[in-house]
């Protein structure tokens, strides 16, 4: 599978190239089109449980569609509900990777995916308590909300960032997630509320934007029903 970029970094959209008889996983609903001729399955990856797992605890849909490319190849373009960029990740079978919520896009047919517990402090910081485990060899395609910057630690190198802002992390990072301030009040003062200490080696994909803030500006704005 071959993975171009597009109308980045705002609106970006991935076409995934396909050769003759290749499959893709793609999230559900991330399809924006694809060439004449290309089979679609809709499944759960894992069995019903594991599908189950994936959608209730880690943000994602129940169902992954798989596009297998026709005789003669074809293509297909995804893209995510978001405003924001688009980054491939390229797995070689030795690294895996952890995508927070919502921003698994799609993947190379030998890329799994499962889920992956992220401590209790997680669950209630509004990004969900499951995140996303991959390995496998192949492609990962990841999406964000804003744009894209990696964090690139050395050995024993610690980072502190806010988990709304967390896009996907090597398996080699060692992390923990904590309250940014000490007690309600503090918190609700400095407007922070969960973070993840990370500490290298490895690398750590961030996006700009933070889909919880968007969300809580929104319900600010928005008059309440009487």
């Amino acid at each position: 599978m071959q993975v171009n970029i597009r109308q980045r970094p705002s609106f970006a959209v991935a076409r995934l190239s396909l050769q003759p008889g290749e499959p893709t996983t793609v999230e559900s609903g991330a399809m924006l089109a694809h060439s004449y001729g290309m089979q679609m399955q809709s499944q759960t990856q894992g069995g019903v449980m594991k599908g189950l797992g994936r959608a209730i605890l880690a943000g994602e849909s129940l169902f992954l569609s798989t596009y297998t490319a026709p005789p003669n190849g074809g293509w297909v373009d995804v893209a995510p509900s978001l405003p924001g960029d688009i980054s491939t990740i390229e797995m070689d079978g030795r690294t895996g990777w952890v995508v927070t919520r919502g921003n698994w896009l799609a993947s190379s047919y030998g890329v799994q995916t499962e889920t992956k517990w992220g401590g209790f402090k997680n669950l209630f910081g509004g990004e969900g308590g499951f995140l996303t485990h991959c390995v496998g060899q192949g492609q990962l395609v990841v999406s964000c909300y804003g744009a894209l910057e990696p964090v690139n630690l050395q050995p024993g190198e610690l980072v502190t960032i806010d988990t709304g802002h967390v896009v996907a992390f090597a398996d080699t990072v060692q992390y923990q997630t904590r309250k940014m301030a000490s007690g309600v009040i503090q918190s609700l003062k400095s407007g922070e509320g969960l973070v993840f200490d990370f500490q290298g080696p490895g690398q750590v994909l961030t996006q700009t934007r933070n889909l919880s803030a968007l969300a809580a500006w929104v319900i600010s704005v928005v008059p309440a029903r009487r």
